[in-house]
């Protein structure tokens, strides 16, 4: 996240703000473009991240936009449709800073819906959910019924309490029920779009309610092959964990003992960061009748500091005889990616199946030497 993050900001180079200020001034002839840019592109650019620069284009439009939050909105309402994509974040971050006053409640309500139709205003929603939590969520509530898919994605990914790159809601972390009415209504929706954005709310919550995600997955279990597909993805940090009753719920083997044999090898145990390297795996079912099995391996990477943190990869998900003898390879690449950056030391690989830890190897991971 924080490589993407890195890739990511240097989207907003001088010549996309050049091209934005075009468009503001096509509205709104005052717009001062060269002092505008200057402020933004200030001694303090080079060393913002991307959510400062997106905040740093959002409050030096207050400055250079009429200085009464509705006439600077109505601008901004006249090009939004000119405005489409990731880079314009800022529209709904310029809500965020400077909509929240009680007088601006409804218009600021009205802008999100707008400007998330556009980029998104997931991110912008969350300070109003932190001051005043019932009075938005019955807005979200209004906005999972909304015509437009990316109004009701908006509603869902809008108040997951660990959004990723979010500010964490700590009143849903700890009473996630408000969500889970909202996330009633979008079960069944017709939009994958929505329907990922419900999977991944409840994930977030059984990060912290497991009991409750797994009553809600057993009420919903059964009424709609999309919402069964909900589940199964909305539980998956619950599989992971080998939690039982979701085991049991999604199908998998209740035996605490699957295997006979297992194993897992590493092509090479010595590797530099940018290479790959190819696991084998072995396992061997006990004797009985078919069982459903989930396989895969995980690795504990080093992280920066020296701790450990456990990523799992899924080789495979299915329902196989007693007695099956089962062989497979991976390729696995040990180079940065923006999700994930890779520090050098012990990496000890596990097999798993159903969660259960059956085989493991250790491989040395060494930094690239400069030459």
């Amino acid at each position: 996240m924080i490589k993407l993050a890195e890739q990511l900001k240097n989207i907003y180079t001088k010549d996309f703000l050049l091209e934005f200020s075009e468009k503001i001034q096509s509205v709104y002839h005052d717009f001062d473009t060269v002092n505008f840019i200057t402020s933004v592109m200030n001694e303090t650019w080079e060393r913002l991240a991307l959510k400062a620069r997106t905040r740093q284009i959002s409050e030096k439009l207050g400055v250079f936009l009429p200085i009464r939050y509705e006439a600077a909105l109505d601008i901004l309402f006249e090009i939004a449709n000119d405005c489409v994509g990731f880079p314009y974040l800022f529209f709904p971050d310029f809500v965020a800073v400077y909509g929240q006053e009680e007088k601006h409640w409804e218009l600021s309500m009205r802008a999100l819906e707008n400007f998330t139709q556009k980029s998104s205003s997931e991110f912008a929603i969350r300070p109003f959910l932190l001051r005043d939590p019932e009075r938005v969520m019955k807005r979200m509530t209004a906005w999972a019924k909304h015509p437009n898919e990316h109004v009701r994605r908006f509603a869902s990914e809008g108040c997951r309490p660990r959004l990723p790159w979010g500010e964490a809601l700590p009143v849903f972390k700890e009473n996630p029920t408000p969500v889970l009415l909202v996330l009633e209504l979008l079960k069944e929706d017709s939009s994958l779009y929505v329907r990922k954005s419900v999977a991944n709310n409840l994930n977030d919550i059984s990060k912290d309610n497991p009991d409750l995600v797994l009553k809600t997955a057993h009420r919903w279990t059964g009424e709609n092959p999309d919402t069964d597909w909900i589940i199964r993805h909305g539980c998956r940090t619950l599989i992971r964990n080998a939690n039982p009753e979701a085991m049991e719920l999604l199908g998998y083997s209740k035996e605490p003992i699957l295997t006979t044999h297992a194993s897992i090898l590493a092509q090479s145990t010595i590797l530099t960061i940018g290479e790959s390297c190819e696991f084998q795996y072995e396992v061997d079912i006990r004797q009985g009748g078919a069982t459903h099995i989930r396989i895969e391996y995980g690795i504990d990477f080093v992280k920066a500091k020296g701790h450990i943190s456990r990523k799992s990869f899924l080789l495979s998900d299915k329902t196989v005889s007693g007695g099956v003898h089962l062989t497979g390879t991976r390729l696995h690449n040990w180079s940065d990616i923006t999700t994930r950056c890779h520090y050098p030391g012990d990496h000890r690989v596990v097999l798993l199946v159903n969660g259960q830890e059956v085989a493991h190897t250790v491989l040395k991971l060494q930094q690239l030497q400069n030459k």
